[in-house]
């Protein structure tokens, strides 16, 4: 298991240290997407901001995305194997209001849209909320 996530780390240029290697492999068992918090709760002894450093490293290389689904606490989820994190890899993700999860719809594209002259596209958004499977 250890070299398949090297070999994930090593594919996006990423040192892989044993905190990241640790980090990246709680991400893989994780059906939802994940905040700092969560992370820090998995690893009682690992520093705040070691995790967030791996976490930015990781969304940087485009190992992760970061989700705002309006909960007010950053989420991140793993990026699926070919993503570029560019515009047309983009999905919607879906926040359960009931059991607070945020899950990737990665099969639901955002649908392409033409800004107007002098606007720069930057980072989009698309949240869909309701109630999850496991809920209903």
């Amino acid at each position: 298991m250890n070299e398949a996530l090297e070999h994930k780390l090593k594919i996006r240029q990423v040192r892989p240290t044993a905190m990241r290697l640790l980090v990246l492999e709680a991400l893989e068992k994780q059906a939802s997407a994940v905040s700092l918090q969560d992370l820090e709760s998995a690893f009682e002894k690992a520093d705040r901001i070691t995790l967030y450093r791996t976490l930015k490293t990781f969304q940087e290389k485009g190992l992760v995305h970061r989700i705002e689904d309006g909960t007010g606490a950053t989420k991140y989820a793993l990026c699926e194997v070919g993503c570029e994190c560019a515009p047309e890899d983009l999905h919607v993700h879906f926040h359960c209001n009931n059991c607070q999860q945020t899950f990737c719809l990665p099969k639901i594209g955002i649908p392409a849209f033409q800004l107007p002259n002098n606007f720069s596209l930057q980072e989009i958004n698309l949240m869909a909320k309701g109630i999850c499977a496991a809920c209903r």
